[in-house]
């Protein structure tokens, strides 16, 4: 099992992704989970599963959609766009 998959499934929280190559190859979303990986998950252990649900609304609804620079608007954050 990978590394990250692990991490996810021992707080209970599995991400959804196919395999590569296969039907469900999401390049976008590969993206998406390899900085969430990154920004969040490796970054500390969360004691129960409501507090990593929290930990990634948080993350989706602030620092992901709003403040992080996204390559799309030319390395400028959803604000500063």
């Amino acid at each position: 099992m990978h590394g990250h998959l692990r991490v996810w499934r021992g707080s209970g929280l599995v991400p959804s992704m196919g395999l590569s190559g296969d039907g469900y190859d999401n390049a976008l979303m590969e993206s998406f989970w390899g900085c969430m990986q990154t920004e969040l998950a490796n970054r500390r252990r969360w004691r129960t599963r409501l507090e990593r649900a929290n930990a990634i609304f948080e993350y989706l609804e602030i620092l992901y959609n709003w403040l992080r620079r996204h390559s799309a608007l030319g390395k400028l954050s959803t604000i500063e766009y």
